[in-house]
């Protein structure tokens, strides 16, 4: 498989991005929550989208989660990725993510939101990047500025990952060091 190739809109708003915020239901998992005999919750997250916000860390670039549900196996999840902004219960996101922008002096064409469904969209839609999932509802593929071509839960955001740091010049270089 080639590296995709972008057309010149979507490298320049992807070259302006300093902070990457996630959805998780439908995102960074499959949006399936598995609820085992005694109540627990079970929810898959994949490997290589754990490493590309890693890889966005690493260049600098934040990442924070904004989620309407509250789950103990998302605060689990980000400590392990090291993510130290974590909004879990947002029932209205604008709220959370003006919040992250303040405290992180960012301008909205400065934020990547990467969604799958209609409570994203106003978050998508104000962020200089709005990207949802093969698999993100039709209305919100009609609206978002980029379309991954992995459902979410399946890769994704690693999609998301590597067209930032590509746009940014980052990416050959962070390939090479696997080398």
């Amino acid at each position: 498989m080639s590296k995709p190739q972008y057309s010149q809109e979507l490298t320049r708003k992807a070259r302006e991005i300093k902070l990457v915020i996630c959805d998780v239901d439908g995102v960074l998992s499959n949006g399936q929550v598995i609820i085992g005999n005694q109540g627990e919750e079970l929810k898959t997250f994949n490997i290589k989208d754990g490493f590309g916000l890693k890889s966005l860390m690493q260049h600098k670039i934040e990442v924070a989660i904004i989620t309407g549900r509250r789950s103990e196996i998302v605060e689990k999840r980000c400590r392990e990725l090291s993510i130290k902004h974590i909004y879990q219960g947002q029932v209205d996101k604008n709220a959370a993510y003006e919040e992250l922008c303040d405290k992180l002096a960012l301008e909205p064409s400065e934020v990547c939101h990467i969604g799958d469904d209609l409570p994203d969209l106003p978050l998508m839609r104000r962020s200089g990047l709005g990207v949802t999932v093969a698999d993100g509802h039709w209305f919100v593929r009609k609206n978002a500025d980029w379309t991954t071509q992995c459902n979410g839960g399946f890769g994704a955001v690693r999609e998301v990952t590597d067209l930032i740091l590509d746009s940014k010049g980052l990416l050959e270089k962070h390939l090479q060091e696997y080398t």
